[in-house]
């Protein structure tokens, strides 16, 4: 049985990418460690060599989470999958309560955020921040808070055995979250040793001249590499000099390693973060 830290407690959006993930593999059965944040997913993998972690990296509405970026960056873990998952929210309270007796909803700022439209149908509920989506319905549960509704995934909803009053209330339909799954290198090695491997994240630094970054996405267009994201971030006490953190697609392992090869003269602090097989 694999063990996996996640930010969040079990039913958090972060355990369904996890299950999600094992779900096509031989051994699925998977454990949860829930943890505060994520720097305490970090610290939890590089403390316990057989752990793995999964940590939310891009949203469709919401954007890169950059602090996350930073995290993987200086935690020195290596990359070895991702997971995208259609966040889907629903409204959930306890059995006895209704629309009508709803008086306060809790949930995520971010999951708040994304069901905007629906909360403003309910003008007379009091909108209440709190620091997880599954731990606001597993606070309403145990604590019997009648009147309170949380938003969160179905999965948490039937987890704690609250009522679902309405499902799909997020405003956009095409909600994705993207996650990295993280390990220790040995376990990294162990563990792709027999995948196929097509896509990679790296984070480089540039010199600060004219055509930089344009050289080295044109090189790597030779070489058939295709460059699905790049986030830039700045370099703390570095005035004007950024990482730029890119994800990579190719059809060939061979010309995507001559394409590294042929940028890494053009870039400074190059370091692979992971190689691994890209989820559609």
């Amino acid at each position: 049985m694999k063990t996996i830290a996640i930010q969040g407690v079990a039913g958090a959006y972060h355990e369904i990418a996890a299950r999600e993930y094992f779900k096509e593999q031989e051994e699925n059965d998977i454990d949860i460690l829930p943890c505060n944040n994520f720097k305490d997913v970090i610290l939890a993998v590089k403390r316990e060599p057989n752990l793995l972690g999964i940590m939310a990296i891009e949203n469709t509405i919401a954007g890169s989470l950059l602090q996350n970026h930073e995290l993987i960056r200086e935690s020195n873990l290596s990359v070895i999958g991702e997971q995208k998952i259609r966040i889907s929210h629903v409204l959930a309270a306890l059995p006895e309560d209704s629309l009508e007796t709803i008086t306060e909803v809790n949930s995520h700022p971010i999951a708040l955020m994304q069901c905007a439209d629906y909360l403003n149908t309910l003008p007379h509920v009091k909108i209440v921040e709190e620091s997880d989506t599954a731990s606001s319905a597993r606070m309403i549960a145990e604590k019997q808070q009648k009147g309170h509704a949380a938003i969160c995934s179905r999965y948490a909803a039937e987890l704690y055995g609250l009522k679902i009053l309405k499902e799909g209330i997020e405003t956009n339909k095409r909600n994705f979250t993207r996650f990295l799954l993280l390990a220790n290198q040995w376990l990294a090695d162990d563990m792709l040793k027999d995948s196929e491997i097509n896509k990679s994240s790296v984070v480089f630094t540039l010199p600060h001249t004219e055509g930089s970054l344009s050289k080295v996405l044109i090189i790597l267009s030779f070489y058939d590499v295709n460059l699905t994201k790049i986030q830039s971030l700045p370099i703390i006490g570095r005035e004007w000099e950024y990482l730029f953190y890119v994800d990579l697609t190719f059809k060939s392992l061979l010309k995507y390693k001559q394409g590294l090869d042929a940028i890494r003269p053009l870039t400074r602090d190059f370091r692979i973060l992971g190689e691994y097989k890209e989820k559609n």
